[in-house]
């Protein structure tokens, strides 16, 4: 595989070689069109994507930074955007047969952020049929005969192969730590509420949660930074985060670490839990750094039950229109509405209630902590069409929380897969600041997985 600058410098060290002259908007716009040269024909990550459109988008670009003469955070700085998510310059097609050509006129609120701060669109990402588990065509180019992961496979692909360093991405179940996992890059599911879901497709309102793929761990913050919500306009976010400051723990302050296994991890791989017991001792060994197991509370197994029950239900209330044209329908999908349309109303009401329980139930469990270490997904990527088993990261998005998934092992075979780390709602930066002293200490990689052209030729 060719070498890629986005897999080699993180998002600040990319701003900082522009900074200094190193580096030139014109490299990078050329750095996109030879990656996507080299591999889009064969890893299929984006639907949309128009290399000329994204010169010029650069060009203007710089020529708007040469007026200011100060940098902004993302000046010049490719990325990709998840095909659920609105644009100006490319359709929104959510996956599907029946939204194709679609333009919706605007960009997503988290779109504009990106642009406002002088990053450049190069295309739409491939999703599944309106993000939900269809396998699409995306290949993973770790293994061109394993899945890639769920909906946010075309950006984790993108990433991985370092067509840009990062991409836009959304989570209602695992869709960004599967994807981060298989691929073998980073991912962030902020915490529920910190970056605004305006202009991007709904699936499910008390779950869907929009977040990002990464190449390296240290672009994660300056992302967060620029797309998550601010000020008093948004008052939880304002109360729990703006007035809260990124205040970084003391200099000596212990770590407190929690080690939580859940009510999947029997039916994870043998290697993956191995590999996550023994990242969680290898922690504890690090000075300042102290692990503890948390026991798992017998009521949280219902999780997954309930996630589907809220999941089932909504997907066939939001897609009822679609559902009368079901010939463009996949036989999934079909079957996941079909089952949501039978659920009682009252049985819904009563899982949403179960659901505000269980998100205070993960706050007041997770309290002590400042971070927890929990399996990524249950083994590396499976052939495709093969469902994967059953991991934990649906039971973070349904209880609010934030996760970071690192790109951390690999398997017998060779392939990457990731662990995940989770806080309390908010400690979004807590919870960047101990993954930053994680991969200072060597413990975690700074960047993503690399490729191993023996396993997927």
């Amino acid at each position: 595989m060719s070498g890629s600058i986005f897999l080699e410098q993180s998002v600040p060290q990319l701003q900082k070689n522009i900074r200094r002259g190193i580096l030139s908007f014109s490299d990078l716009s050329e750095e996109v069109a030879r990656q996507i040269f080299a591999h889009e024909k064969n890893v299929f990550a984006w639907v949309a994507y128009d290399l000329d459109r994204f010169r010029q988008d650069s060009e203007n670009t710089y020529h708007r930074y040469k007026k200011r003469e100060n940098l902004l955070a993302f000046d010049g700085l490719p990325f990709g955007v998840k095909d659920i998510i609105n644009t100006k310059s490319y359709p929104t097609q959510m996956g599907s047969i029946l939204w194709k050509g679609f333009t919706p006129g605007n960009n997503a609120r988290v779109v504009d952020s990106l642009l406002g701060q002088g990053g450049v669109i190069v295309g739409k990402t491939v999703t599944a049929e309106f993000a939900v588990h269809a396998l699409n065509e995306t290949i993973n180019p770790h293994d061109l005969l394993r899945t890639p992961g769920t909906s946010s496979s075309g950006s984790a692909v993108a990433v991985a192969t370092g067509m840009v360093p990062f991409a836009l991405a959304t989570q209602t179940a695992g869709s960004i730590v599967r994807p981060a996992s298989f691929c073998g890059v980073w991912g962030m599911k902020p915490s529920f509420g910190m970056i605004p879901r305006t202009g991007i497709l709904k699936t499910t309102d008390s779950l869907d949660t929009v977040g990002f793929l990464a190449s390296h761990a240290e672009s994660l913050r300056p992302i967060l930074d620029v797309i998550r919500v601010k000020g008093p306009d948004y008052p939880y976010v304002y109360q729990h985060v703006d007035k809260q400051g990124d205040r970084p723990k003391e200099c000596g302050r212990t770590w407190k670490v929690g080690f939580v296994k859940t009510h999947t991890w029997n039916g994870a791989t043998s290697y993956a839990r191995i590999a996550t017991e023994k990242l969680a001792i290898d922690i504890g060994r690090i000075p300042n750094f102290e692990v503890e197991e948390i026991a798992w509370p017998t009521i949280l197994c219902t999780a997954h039950d309930i996630h589907s029950m809220i999941y089932k239900k909504s997907l066939s209330y939001y897609f009822q229109n679609e559902m009368k044209m079901d010939i463009h329908i996949t036989e999934i999908m079909r079957r996941m509405i079909d089952e949501g349309a039978n659920i009682n109303p009252d049985h819904l009401r009563h899982a949403l209630v179960e659901q505000e329980q269980i998100c205070e139930l993960l706050l007041n469990l997770f309290a002590p902590y400042d971070m927890v270490i929990s399996l990524g997904t249950s083994s590396s990527a499976p052939i495709r069409g093969v469902v994967e088993l059953p991991d934990p990261s649906l039971i973070w998005t349904l209880g609010h929380l934030p996760v970071i998934a690192a790109p951390t092992f690999r398997c017998p075979e060779g392939l990457p897969y990731g662990v995940q780390f989770i806080s309390g709602k908010w400690k979004d930066y807590l919870l960047l600041q101990c993954i930053e002293e994680l991969v200072n200490n060597g413990i975690l990689p700074s960047g993503s997985m690399q490729i191993n052209q023996e396993l997927n030729c």
